[in-house]
This record gives structure tokens, sequence and C-alpha cells, in this order.
């Protein structure tokens, strides 16, 4: 038993995260492995590819990190990049206040109303101190239609009452 153990303890585990992106007519792919020897991970390695549609890349690399510098590759390549681009770094301070907070019956009768008036997104998302998306997404749970500014949803023919759906058919 004992030379299984030691068997199981000098395993190489490697876990894989891959994510492709479109953006316009190029794909980019990422990849995150760590690699894991006995016990916690010790190395990630990162590789980045795309390339435009007649083959030419657009972007190449790997790094290969300690585990513990990841954090701090991430931070440095975030701030780095969007410093370049002359992008605000997003920070968890800046966030909208009531962003992730439960909603309130009032919040969201308040909300379909200001929906129903033809409040923009980001009006009512300013109003409510949330982001534009938490909005669109509460939208429906309101009953309102996201995709068409101040309206409700439809009703499901399987909800609707026996005069509806006959004059519906009519």
């Amino acid at each position: 038993m004992s030379g299984v153990a030691a068997t199981f303890a000098a395993m190489t585990i490697i876990h894989e995260h891959r994510t492709e992106i479109r953006a316009g007519d190029i794909q980019y792919q990422v990849a995150v492995i760590t690699r894991t020897e006995g016990g916690e991970p010790d190395r990630v390695t990162v590789t980045i590819g795309a390339e435009r549609p007649d083959g030419e890349p657009v972007a190449e690399g790997r790094l290969d990190l300690d585990v513990a510098s990841v954090p701090t590759v991430a931070e440095l390549l975030g701030t780095s990049l969007r410093s370049f681009t002359g992008g605000a770094r997003r920070r968890s301070g800046n966030r909208p206040a009531r962003q992730g907070q439960p909603w309130t019956d009032e919040m969201e009768a308040e909300l379909e109303a200001r929906w129903l008036a033809g409040e923009s997104v980001v009006d009512i998302a300013r109003h409510f101190d949330r982001t534009p998306g938490g909005i669109r997404a509460r939208l429906p749970r309101v009953g309102c239609d996201p995709e068409r500014p101040g309206n409700h949803l439809p009703t499901p023919p399987s909800l609707r009452d026996g005069d509806e759906t006959e004059q519906g058919a009519a």
C-alpha cells in the first residue's frame, strides 16, 4: 500500500481553463493551465492567441508564473493595458452602492412605474444606484420587457384568461 501512496504523491495534476471571445472578425483564445505536483498548484501558464481572418496574428504570447505571483501580475497587466488604452480602472469602490443588494417590493414597483413611464435604463440605474445591466436583468422579474422601453412583457397564451385567448384566436 505504501508504494501506491508514494505513486499518487508524485502525480502531476493539470487543470485547464479556456476562454474564446470574438471581437469583430477576430477570434481571441486564452488558456490558463495550472500544474499541481502532490499538493497545491505551483505553476500557472497563460497563453493568448488571436489572428485576423487572413491568418495574420494580432495577439500571441505565453506567461509562465509562480502561483504566488498570479494576483500581482494580473493587477499589473490590467493596470498597464488600461493605461495604454486610456481606459479607466475598475475598482470595487467605484461600483454603484446598491449593486448586488436585495430589492424591496416598493423598489420593484417603482422600477416598473419608471420603465412604463419611458425612463431610460441609464437614468433608472442612476436613480437606484445600480448598474444598467442590473436594471436590464431585473426588468423581466417585474414583468417589463427590457427590449421594448415602456412596455410590459407579453402574457404567454397559457396564462391568459379565456376571453383574451378567444379574442386572439378570432
